[in-house]
């Protein structure tokens, strides 16, 4: 059994793969956290161009979503439209 530990700064340097579209979302810009249970409980997603005067979009994606953390790549699997657009950042 796999028990890899990995830091939240080290996790948002991940490129986040929807598995069931194949598609990249992108790199994690923050969390939701529920400090009560003390839980990561969304991921923080940029959508879009950036710029520096541009407002930029983001998506939520729960944390129970996330399939595999790899080396190189986080997996998350977002059928059934388990993505939300984030309310304000």
């Amino acid at each position: 059994m796999d028990f890899s530990l990995h830091s939240l700064n080290g996790i948002k340097t991940l490129e986040v793969i929807d598995i069931s579209s194949g598609s990249k979302l992108g790199y994690i810009a923050d969390y939701v956290i529920d400090c009560m249970n003390h839980r990561v409980k969304n991921l923080i997603i940029p959508i879009g161009k950036q710029g520096w005067f541009s407002k930029n979009d983001f998506i939520e994606i729960e944390w129970g979503k996330i399939v595999k953390i790899g080396s190189d790549c986080l997996l998350v699997d977002l059928k059934n439209g388990a993505l939300k657009k984030a309310d304000a950042y």
